[in-house]
């Protein structure tokens, strides 16, 4: 299968992004106009499509401020596409992007059983002993 890498989601694909959510704990049960309002806030978006469908395969976010961090969010591979090697494309996609290349740190969060998959682009547990530190305000 040939694939695609867009920055810029279809109506269509926005719909199949909510249900691709819908498949994983961290992303389950998000709404379709917050996915939307989402979209419209991240600094670049990531996503892979069939070129042959335009459907909707892989996805991932990134949030920026262009000079000090990146953060990557929601990386994110449909089940029936997972050891194509797409979310390494995603990965490179984002690495290689001309606007983040003078960016200092690039950063993410996952569970421990997926950290060896970021390794091999060079991230580390080893953060200083900062910790991820959350509040919930809704």
């Amino acid at each position: 299968m040939d694939y695609r890498l867009v920055h810029q989601l279809t109506d269509v694909q926005i719909v199949r992004l909510h249900a691709l959510y819908q498949n994983e704990w961290w992303t389950r049960g998000r709404e379709l106009e917050d996915i939307r309002q989402m979209l419209a806030h991240s600094y670049c978006v990531f996503a892979l499509e069939d070129a042959r469908t335009s459907e909707l395969v892989a996805f991932a976010r990134v949030l920026t401020d262009r000079t000090y961090k990146v953060l990557i969010f929601d990386v994110i591979v449909a089940p029936s596409c997972r050891d194509h090697g797409l979310g390494r494309l995603l990965m490179e996609a984002i690495l290689g992007h001309p606007d983040l290349a003078q960016v200092r740190h690039f950063e993410l969060y996952c569970l421990p059983e997926l950290a060896a998959f970021y390794e091999r682009w060079g991230f580390t547990t080893d953060v200083g002993g900062v910790q991820l530190m959350r509040l919930d305000a809704l």
